[in-house]
């Protein structure tokens, strides 16, 4: 039987190795970009966005993209967030302006382009304007007199209803002083309210710099007029306190003068009225003075268009629900309009003046209370009103997810730092070395001091204890935030807010530390004091002495022994040593003995010989230098 034959078999080719100097080189070209045109006016980007985001934005693909970074030695790919320096070069490159948000604020700024238009101040008629009254701003520093100068003014008593004396809200108050509506604005005086304080100089026309005569310039005052400085506003000054022995005008002048201030009797252009709140001397004059600056401001607005103002405190009240306190800066406010407040939305359901009297209309420069918002705002935010109940709330929806999106973001972070722990926890952590994580649940009684105890606590962290807020919110301590705390470990600070009886009763069940306070100060000294008490302590050397060899003997079943002479300090039994050999540390231990001629001492001053015996250490030599130190504990600031 014949086999099965093979076909005829094809010649193996072997391919031939080329040198490295035949291959031609790859030849890498610089970025040439699209045709296509780049869009008009400034896009908005989000941070975060990936190359298959940001390229159809700016008329490119996510290839354009991704290669021209390439070329900048950056290797991303099409679905990886950019950085914001990535986005900007590109856009550079191309040509393009972005202006970077949030992630979720490009779906507001969306929306506020369609239901508001992109130009915030439409033109108006100058016949359409009316005089409307000065808002006024009170600044100063603590203890200065603000609130009792404002007390003069209304003829009502606001020290007696403040813990501790210190304003710790923002209270708008309109009066009337010979047929001229003049609008004040009281801001706290303490540190912790800086943004209050900020958000108070961003809606005023004039500044009342209050400076008490027998305490000068103090740092609060310089804020106060770094702030209405950046809101480009007069600033009339009252030195106030002049009935005080210890009173000195002249030297509170020759302190605004320092910072650019320079009264008018000193030929500068800035209005100073001396004046005692408590006596109730000057006060006219004061109240003159802004008139007459106010009629010179013309200051004026349009009353008949929609209303439009800034949200200066909300809180949750139990019985009326949400309640902002807001200016109404142009339009007339009135009672069934559709309005939108940063993520709050609603129908105003009431008006209240600053006397408590219900209103139906709130024309420019007036402050109110307004009730009928889906939420309490964010103090600073601006409020307007909308066409109709629809559009307000889906502009608060969107404002609303991006602060959602926002604290998401925060709360990864925190996650990240690991599980909180308690107060009287956390030094163990420490102990440990590990890096403890203060969670808290704030609470407070309105928006701007939820924001000032926020920052004051911010800045008590250190790199061994780091502070994280599980949940911030305004209103009382309920079972939920017990709840969240204890499954965060976390510890509920209340702020002018109480927890409620079940609030209470559950606190104690689940082991939740629950701590309230009614003055800031309190509060920031009670938990700097628990955290610098939980941190570890830090210790620093300190020589005690040095002794120079000058001898070395070898005892019998002991070892060597250092004959030496003190130099400095004194030489104790039991102490830490270096063990220095021409200026270098070659070992570290402790004095295990320490004779005078045969007897044992405890301790051998400067200018005596001595016998010392380390440790474990044996290789001693003339004109080696013996240094004793000890480690004493820093206390923590």
């Amino acid at each position: 039987m014949g086999g099965r034959g093979r076909g005829p078999q094809r010649p193996v080719r072997r391919r031939r190795r080329r040198n490295i100097e035949e291959l031609e080189p790859i030849q890498i070209t610089a970025y040439m970009p699209s045709n296509a045109p780049v869009p008009d006016g400034e896009v908005i980007v989000e941070r975060g966005s990936t190359p298959q985001q940001l390229g159809p934005k700016l008329n490119r693909s996510a290839g354009d993209v991704v290669r021209f970074l390439l070329l900048q030695g950056e290797m991303v790919t099409a679905t990886q967030a950019l950085s914001d320096d990535m986005i900007e070069l590109f856009a550079a490159e191309i040509g393009a302006r972005v202006r970077l948000v949030d992630p979720g604020e490009e779906q507001e700024a969306a929306l506020r382009a369609r239901f508001f238009g992109e130009g915030d101040e439409e033109e108006e008629d100058e016949q359409d304007l009316r005089v409307r009254p000065p808002i006024v701003t009170v600044m100063g520093h603590v203890d200065h007199g603000k609130t009792l100068l404002l007390d003069r003014i209304r003829t009502t008593n606001v020290v007696a209803g403040e813990a501790g004396g210190i304003t710790q809200h923002i209270g708008a108050y309109q009066v009337s002083w010979n047929d001229h509506l003049i609008t004040f604005i009281d801001t706290p005086g303490h540190e912790a309210f800086t943004a209050m304080r900020a958000r108070g100089a961003s809606v005023t026309d004039i500044v009342v710099l209050v400076v008490a005569a027998d305490d000068g310039v103090m740092p609060q005052t310089i804020e106060a007029i770094n702030h209405a400085k950046a809101a480009g506003v007069p600033i009339v000054v009252a030195i106030n306190k002049v009935d005080r022995e210890d009173a000195d005008p002249n030297r509170v002048m020759q302190q605004l003068s320092e910072h650019a201030l320079v009264p008018e009797s000193w030929g500068g252009d800035t209005i100073t009225v001396e004046m005692s709140a408590l006596q109730n001397l000057g006060v006219d004059d004061l109240l003159e003075q802004l008139v007459v600056l106010s009629e010179v401001l013309e200051l004026r607005a349009n009353p008949e268009i929609e209303a439009r103002g800034v949200v200066l405190e909300a809180n949750l009240d139990t019985g009326r629900g949400p309640v902002a306190t807001a200016i109404v800066l142009r339009g007339t406010l009135r009672v069934g309009d559709p309005i939108v407040a940063g993520p709050a939305w609603g129908r105003v359901k009431a008006l209240i003046n600053d006397h408590g009297d219900h209103i139906k209309e709130a024309p420019p420069s007036t402050p109110v209370q307004i009730l009928g918002l889906s939420e309490p705002p964010i103090a600073g935010d601006e409020l307007r009103v909308t066409d109709d109940t629809s559009v307000a709330r889906t502009v608060g929806e969107a404002r609303e997810q991006r602060l959602r999106l926002g604290a998401f973001a925060h709360s990864s972070v925190a996650a990240t730092a690991g599980p909180g722990a308690k107060l009287e926890d956390i030094f163990e952590q420490i102990s440990r070395g590990e890096t403890a994580t203060l969670n808290l649940v704030l609470k407070a009684d309105v928006q701007g001091s939820l924001e000032a105890v926020t920052e004051s606590l911010r800045k008590l962290e250190r790199d061994e204890v780091k502070i994280a807020f599980v949940h911030r919110a305004v209103g009382g301590i309920t079972e939920s935030d017990v709840d969240l705390a204890a499954a965060s470990g976390a510890t509920i600070i209340g702020f002018n807010v109480r927890p409620d009886r079940r609030g209470r009763e559950l606190a104690d069940s689940r082991k939740v530390e629950i701590r309230t306070y009614e003055i800031i100060y309190k509060l920031i000294e009670e938990i700097q004091a628990a955290i610098l008490g939980m941190l570890a302590p830090e210790f620093e050397e300190v020589v005690t002495g040095d002794a120079e060899v000058r001898a070395v003997f070898r005892v019998p079943r002991i070892g060597a022994i250092a004959g030496c002479y003190v130099r400095n300090g004194a030489i104790t039994r039991g102490s830490k040593v270096r063990f220095l050999r021409d200026g270098v540390i070659i070992w570290k231990g402790a004095v295990s003995s320490l004779k005078r001629f045969k007897d044992d001492a405890r301790e051998v001053q400067a200018g005596f010989e001595c016998g010392i015996g380390l440790t474990d250490f044996q290789d001693l030599k003339e004109h080696d230098i013996i240094e004793t130190y000890e480690e004493r504990e820093i206390p923590r600031t």
